[in-house]
């Protein structure tokens, strides 16, 4: 569990409570080292047979007998978690075997990786996101990215509060800002939405303007404006960034952290064939930060929250605007078993809407702006 302390959210939804379900996966050898993977179960006996028995140094040829494994019934959605978390343990059992970081294994050379901020908050008061946004400021970070989409007026404002506070964190120099609207929008809203944000602020991305698959649209939306369109967090397999790619929809290369590592490095290669960055997303990103060190395209990762989930240590620091990774052996994570399993369960409503894991029934069909950006999906202003 992810304890936020503060509501935590997007244009779909919000956590009112700050309390984030954290699965994690955790793969032990016969000679007693212990991988671990965050993200999710589904499907997990079913995948785990692809690997049972088999050595875990062999991850990569692994990685693709998970993919097998789910032939007929596919490896989107939660299923690619899986994969991925599996696929993130094995990692971390290579590095462990090996005696080094994970960063050192993948052939990093410098445990340095640049981030920006990303508090979730959408339904933080002005107060509220000018304080977080401090917090992140004293830890040096320069850029920043804000959740959207639902009243670009409430936009404008808001990124300019934001703007305002790591301007002056950084006499004077101009801060890198982003915009997350989680595909709430249809292509020439987003073109006219973003045209209206830019009038005044110098906007860095804009991130899933619209529909994650719509490559025709992204082209369009990025045609239209100056900033650079973001996308891939709910991408999963390279099938489903090719045409992307092809249709030049995208400027910023995402992958999700719960994807995992062996997808990252091809999603990586991929999007260095067309000249583009990859930047790494999720709210503990620990796997990806270790292979971003090893590719030549990494632009930025994404940092969440300051603190690991409960139960949850990683051996990394927040210096300077960047991630710093540290010298344990594999990933560097450290699960505290009594902690975690101590922790209540959450209920099972929590995938109802009010969160952002349900998509409202409007999205992408709203014509005027919502009034309640902290209830979104329970007041909606529709055509």
């Amino acid at each position: 569990m992810h304890e936020w302390g503060r509501p935590v959210g997007d244009a779909n939804g919000v956590y009112a409570d700050g309390n984030v379900p954290v699965p994690i996966i955790m793969v032990d050898t016969d000679e007693g080292i212990t991988g671990v993977g965050l993200g999710p179960h589904a499907h997990l006996d079913t995948i785990f047979a692809a690997i049972e028995g088999e050595d875990p140094r062999g991850v990569t040829a692994l990685y693709d007998r998970m993919l097998r494994q789910t032939f007929k019934a596919g490896h989107a959605g939660a299923v690619f978690g899986t994969i991925g978390a599996l696929d993130t343990a094995l990692w971390d059992i290579k590095a462990q075997a090996a005696g080094e970081p994970l960063w050192r294994l993948l052939g990093g050379r410098d445990r340095r990786v640049p981030a920006y901020a990303s508090g979730l908050d959408i339904d933080l008061t002005d107060e509220e996101l000018v304080s977080l946004y401090q917090v992140y400021a004293r830890h040096g970070l320069r850029a920043a990215k804000l959740k959207g989409g639902l009243d670009i007026d409430r936009d404008r404002h808001r990124l300019t509060l934001v703007r305002d506070v790591l301007t002056e964190a950084g006499h004077g120099s101009r801060p890198g800002l982003m915009l997350d609207v989680n595909e709430a929008w249809a292509r020439k809203q987003a073109v006219r939405h973003v045209h209206e944000l830019e009038r005044t602020l110098d906007l860095t991305w804009i991130e899933e303007p619209v529909r994650r698959w719509d490559a025709e649209g992204l082209a369009i939306v990025g045609r239209g404006i100056r900033a650079s369109v973001a996308t891939g967090e709910n991408l999963t397999g390279l099938e489903q960034y090719r045409p992307l790619l092809a249709a030049g929809a995208v400027d910023i290369v995402q992958t999700a952290a719960v994807w995992g590592i062996t997808h990252f490095l091809r999603v990586s290669a991929l999007a260095h064939a067309h000249d583009l960055p990859v930047s790494p997303i999720g709210t503990t990103p620990i796997a990806l930060l270790h292979a971003a060190t090893s590719v030549p395209n990494h632009l930025i990762s994404e940092l969440q929250d300051l603190r690991p989930p409960l139960g949850v240590s990683l051996d990394l620091t927040v210096e300077d605007g960047a991630f710093i990774l540290g010298d344990s052996a594999g990933l560097g994570v450290s699960i505290d078993e009594d902690a975690v399993t101590s922790l209540a369960c959450r209920p099972a409503d929590a995938m109802a809407a009010g969160t952002p894991n349900v998509r409202p029934e409007h999205a992408g069909r709203r014509l005027l702006a919502v009034a309640d950006q902290g209830a979104a999906s329970h007041h909606q202003l529709t055509p």
